[in-house]
């Protein structure tokens, strides 16, 4: 059984965090809870690659599967904190790691990217044969997000899941990759850039394909990974190529399942203006934009997460929906 949250509390932004890059540096560095046990299980693909779902303990409930951002995994701290709240509101929640993140390097030299939508749905489409009773829904962050809006998008009226959440999307990527590549914004991306480098290092060992890493120590941008390693691996011609069709504003109509989008107006990884107009929304899909919150931050005003309490409420209420229905 899914408990009830309280839905019915406005995001107020913890005064102490005035500004966009406080709302997203603090929640995410801090740890203050211990991560819950996890379970890792290890997902095979149908071309013989795998990857790797950290799985909370099972109360029963309804199936939530986490897409993690770029460099993300169930360590990182917005992943921690979801998977808490879940739990104690009832759900199944694991983290899916896309290829080669996760510190599990995988077998193929493909990886994962903002229009991924192959890997998540095989997933899902796995665990809706393992448990035909159970409701399934997803949650993804950033990249992940951006992941399964393609993905809801590909299924259209046939979807896999029974509702969905996005969280701080990168809705229009060329918007995105100029808001990286200025001011405190520019640390964002050296963060993660490192990461990304840390991943495609381990892998290039594991296939013994040392000279892909050639150049990798000069890459100061996510414009120079993207052009030489994202964009050939994945089918698209360049940077650019990639950047303008791995836009989930482009797929946003074709959603058909029960989706909230939630972004904040000062996300220093998008503009305002890079965000969906009404019209580009189908009656299925809302987007809750707050003025503040950063990206994936929402730290309310006690130290609680927004988030933690926002996509328990959506999930209960949309999932207890259809339960009902059934």
């Amino acid at each position: 059984m899914v408990r009830p949250v309280d839905s019915e509390r406005p995001f107020r932004p913890a005064w102490w965090l005035p500004g966009a890059h406080l709302q997203t540096i603090v929640p995410n560095l801090s740890l203050w809870k211990r991560r819950p046990m996890l379970r890792r299980e290890r997902i095979t693909l149908p071309d013989d690659d795998f990857l790797s779902l950290d799985w909370a303990p099972d109360p029963g409930g309804p199936v939530v599967l986490l897409l993690h951002g770029l460099g993300g995994s169930s360590r990182s701290a917005y992943a921690v904190s979801l998977l808490r709240a879940l739990h104690a509101h009832g759900f199944w929640a694991g983290v899916m790691h896309f290829r080669g993140a996760g510190g599990e390097p995988n077998r193929k030299l493909r990886g994962y990217h903002m229009a991924e939508a192959d890997d998540p749905r095989e997933v899902v489409m796995q665990l809706r044969r393992r448990y035909p009773r159970r409701l399934v829904a997803a949650v993804g962050v950033s990249l992940g997000g951006s992941a399964l809006l393609h993905a809801l998008a590909r299924d259209g009226g046939e979807t896999l899941l029974d509702c969905a959440v996005a969280v701080s999307v990168p809705y229009r990527l060329p918007i995105a990759e100029r808001c990286l590549n200025r001011g405190v914004a520019r640390l964002y991306q050296r963060r993660i850039l490192e990461e990304m480098k840390r991943q495609w290092r381990r892998k290039c060992r594991v296939l013994a394909r040392l000279d892909l890493c050639s150049g990798l120590d000069e890459m100061r941008s996510f414009r120079q990974f993207d052009a030489r390693i994202t964009a050939p691996i994945h089918g698209f011609a360049d940077a650019d190529d990639y950047y303008e069709r791995a836009s989930s504003i482009h797929v946003l109509g074709d959603i058909r399942v029960p989706t909230l989008l939630i972004h904040a107006a000062n996300d220093p990884f998008m503009t305002p203006d890079g965000l969906p107009a009404p019209e580009d929304l189908p009656e299925q899909v809302v987007l809750e934009c707050h003025r503040s919150g950063g990206h994936v931050g929402f730290l309310e005003r006690a130290g609680r997460r927004y988030l933690a309490r926002r996509i328990p409420a959506f999930l209960s209420q949309h999932l207890q929906r259809d339960h009902d229905r059934r």
